[in-house]
């Protein structure tokens, strides 16, 4: 009995110490989780302006480096009781880095604020009639156009660069070069309050450099998600479509061509000169050896001319070398809009009642107003002028490249150009 007695104690014993050391591992697993839960995975702290740049290396900012629970909550946070005119987001914390007159400039976020005088019904109906085409047209059989009927998992992740992401708002911007996307970029840094100045968030969007406003680290798109979310990116990229506010702004297709030429080839634009302009000299131009420099090659009258321009968009030699560069290449290629249900199409040629219906729609209204600018020069008024030294069979050819754009957002066939 007493041996039966002790094999017993023994055996209690054993089971006591192996059932600690369980619960040693199994505290040990959980913090280790909370641990990896909380590891960040999003990009680096948000970048101080760069005029203070230098200084804001020496002193700590108040953001923080956003963890993966925090990327969560803040998809969640903006779908939470909309309409109360509370803030979202807590304010920075106080440090004593930050100096007294940052913190009297800050102005709390009053996030979801509704503008109370109702939209005018024109511009609502304008939306609508925009809308629908877009509809219409990728439904129509007797258009087609490269990637018309693919779907949306069968676009290339490198073709969702220009989807920008705003997740404090909810908000997915598609920019198009060209059609005022600089302000556009900016407002979306105000919106995401990425760039710091003077230890707070950056609130004028024309304070923000135009080099900032295009540099692609202030900006987190879709064809980034792969490496925050990995296999996950992809549904997330539906989820927040399906949640979130989509716009763009587009243009007269004709009319951005000609803007683009002005823009890179009528000025001192290295890249530009020394990536496509050479081409075209050697191509067209009977330029075997144009000069390396921008500048020399102006200095002695050498430059492409508008024609040669439109002889490299129709020569099927450009696209087999690269695709076209984002400020001629299609709108439809850059922002999907048959795989993309767009909730507002803003046209540059009523940008500013557009701007305001959408900062509205948007309830951003009360946080940042679209940037006033001088009208464009490239108008369409000069359009004719532009093509009189391109010979009718190319216009018809180029209209057919851009037909697609031309038919989607609803801007009629240039006539007066195509049947001279």
């Amino acid at each position: 009995m007493m041996g039966t007695s002790r094999m017993f104690h023994i055996f209690v014993v054993l089971g006591s110490a192996f059932m600690i050391l369980l619960i040693i591992l199994y505290w040990k697993e959980v913090g280790v989780s909370r641990q990896y839960l909380h590891n960040p995975v999003s990009p680096g702290p948000k970048i101080a302006n760069p005029a203070q740049h230098q200084q804001q290396q020496q002193q700590p900012q108040t953001p923080q480096t956003p963890s993966f629970l925090s990327d969560i909550d803040a998809f969640v946070n903006q779908f939470l009781e909309p309409g109360t005119g509370e803030p979202t987001d807590p304010l920075p914390a106080e440090t004593s880095n930050q100096s007294e007159k940052a913190e009297e400039r800050y102005v709390p976020r009053q996030e979801w604020k509704i503008h109370l005088t109702p939209v005018a019904e024109d511009l609502r109906q304008r939306q609508e009639n925009r809308q629908r085409l877009l509809k219409d047209v990728c439904a129509n059989d007797s258009l087609s156009f490269p990637g018309k009927n693919r779907s949306f998992d069968d676009i290339p992740n490198k073709e969702l660069d220009h989807l920008i992401i705003d997740d404090r708002h909810g908000i997915v911007y598609c920019y198009v070069p060209k059609v005022a996307c600089t302000n556009w970029k900016r407002i979306m840094i105000v919106l995401s309050e990425s760039l710091l100045h003077h230890g707070v968030p950056q609130q004028d969007p024309l304070a923000i450099p135009i080099e900032v406003a295009h540099d692609d680290n202030m900006h987190f798109t879709f064809n980034k998600f792969w490496k925050r979310y990995g296999k996950f990116a992809r549904h997330l990229m539906k989820v927040k479509l399906k949640k979130y506010k989509k716009f763009l702004f587009v243009r007269d297709p004709f009319v951005r061509l000609i803007s683009a030429f002005r823009d890179k080839f009528e000025g001192l634009n290295q890249n530009f000169y020394q990536s496509f302009a050479k081409v075209m000299l050697r191509r067209y131009a009977n330029h075997t050896t144009p000069p390396d420099s921008v500048d020399e090659a102006f200095a002695m009258g050498v430059h492409p001319s508008f024609l040669h321009f439109i002889q490299f968009l129709l020569d099927p030699q450009t696209e087999k070398v690269s695709p076209f560069n984002e400020h001629w290449q299609q709108m439809y290629r850059l922002c999907h809009p048959c795989q993309i249900q767009y909730d507002f199409v803003g046209h540059l040629e009523t940008a500013e009642e557009d701007a305001e219906h959408l900062l509205r729609l948007l309830r951003v209204d009360n946080v940042v107003e679209f940037p006033k600018s001088h009208r464009n020069v490239t108008s369409t008024d000069l359009e004719s002028n532009w093509f009189d030294t391109v010979p009718l069979e190319m216009r018809r050819e180029l209209y057919k490249l851009y037909e697609a754009d031309f038919r989607l957002f609803g801007y009629d066939r240039p006539d007066s150009i195509l049947n001279e």
